[in-house]
């Protein structure tokens, strides 16, 4: 495993995610668990983030308290990176959301950009992707270039993922060897449409509870 892949081995996590995969699962728990998976993922990888002390009072003593010192910005893909996003503005309120849209074209399986929230300039020190099913990395990879373009260094950016496959994060980390990825879980292949096996189905559609009968 690369060192900078960081596959999450929790029982709480296994036990959402295999709710998660259940077709029977609707979408209130859906959004529930995405965004439970979400919370963990989050604290995981904000563990190296930089503090700054400061003196306080309590009602009996002072002390040494301490606060987060980069300025954190939140990149979600849409659609399906919304479903993200609420459990990371919990650890981090204040916090910038800046979305980007991108989608995959059915036939080719490639990125195409048709939304962006990103100011003129970068004004954030640290940027949580949020891209909750990466299957063969190609969305992701398109976030990436356009973040790096904004100007936020790759070692400044972490990828946090739901469900990856193999072949997915292989193709993030050839393109982006620096980048730091928390993954939840990681399948072993993709179908021929594209799609991860066993996989959760269109994480998008499972969300917002549009699912086409």
């Amino acid at each position: 495993m690369p060192g900078n892949r960081h596959v999450l081995s929790h029982p709480l996590v296994n036990a959402r995610l295999s709710q998660l995969r259940q077709t029977t699962t609707n979408s209130r728990d859906f959004r529930e668990g995405i965004h439970d998976i979400s919370l963990i993922l989050g604290i995981e990888a904000s563990r190296d983030l930089e503090e700054e002390c400061f003196e306080g009072q309590t009602p009996i003593a002072p002390f040494t308290g301490s606060f987060i010192k980069p300025r954190i910005g939140l990149t979600p893909i849409l659609r399906a990176g919304l479903g993200m996003t609420d459990a990371l503005l919990t650890l981090f309120p204040s916090a910038p959301v800046y979305h980007l849209g991108l989608f995959r074209e059915k036939v080719s399986l490639q990125p195409v950009e048709y939304y962006s929230k990103l100011p003129s300039d970068p004004n954030v020190d640290v940027c949580f992707l949020l891209d909750p099913l990466v299957a063969t990395g190609g969305t992701a990879c398109a976030a990436l270039a356009m973040l790096l373009d904004w100007g936020v260094p790759l070692t400044n950016i972490k990828l946090l993922v739901v469900l990856g496959s193999e072949e997915g994060l292989k193709h993030i980390e050839s393109s982006f060897p620096e980048l730091e990825i928390w993954v939840a879980a990681v399948d072993p292949r993709i179908t021929n449409d594209g799609l991860i096996s066993p996989g959760l189905g269109d994480t998008g559609d499972r969300l917002f509870n549009t699912i086409r009968e």
